[in-house]
């Protein structure tokens, strides 16, 4: 056990010695590589400072495309609903329109209808007292042409109803 009592001891000397051996090797980091590995490190924080900056701008754009993108749509709506509304109204007033004109058409021709019609009669009227004046003027010249008693004057006038029967 003496073996591994001297194996474990410690000895102040060489805690002295170590520590030592550790304050230079401190010292020898510190002046030679301290600085390359700050800027090591501090170019790596800025390269990273980069990369977050640039995804906060790029996030604040997007946020600020989706709220274009929003206000484009919601106008687009708006116009879309806009045309659909002038696209009915003219058709209505278009179809107003029709409508007044077809019955301002049917009034003409329903008037002019009317006024043919009018023509058409007294058209039927002037022929039919012309016959009648015919017939009225060969009656009396019959009349005139022999002496008319009871008998001949029954006689005449149902020629006279039998000849505007055949005539109309």
């Amino acid at each position: 056990m003496d073996k591994v009592q001297e194996f474990i001891s410690i000895t102040p000397w060489t805690i002295v010695f170590q520590i030592c051996n550790l304050l230079i090797l401190c010292a020898l980091i510190k002046k030679f590589l301290w600085k390359r590995v700050m800027a090591v490190l501090d170019a790596r924080q800025k390269e990273l400072d980069g990369i977050y900056d640039a995804a906060d701008k790029d996030r604040a754009d997007a946020r600020q495309m989706k709220e274009e993108y929003t206000a484009h749509m919601s106008s687009a709506r708006d116009e879309a609903d806009r045309l659909v509304r002038t696209a009915v109204d003219t058709a209505q007033r278009r179809g107003d329109a029709i409508v007044q004109e077809a019955k301002a058409e049917a009034t003409n021709l329903k008037q002019k209808a009317e006024s043919e019609i009018e023509q058409e009669k007294r058209k039927a009227y002037s022929e039919l007292m012309g016959e009648i004046s015919g017939m009225a003027a060969d009656i009396a010249g019959r009349m005139v042409e022999r002496e008319i008693n009871a008998e001949d004057h029954r006689e005449l006038v149902e020629e006279f109803i039998k000849s505007a029967g055949e005539a109309s």
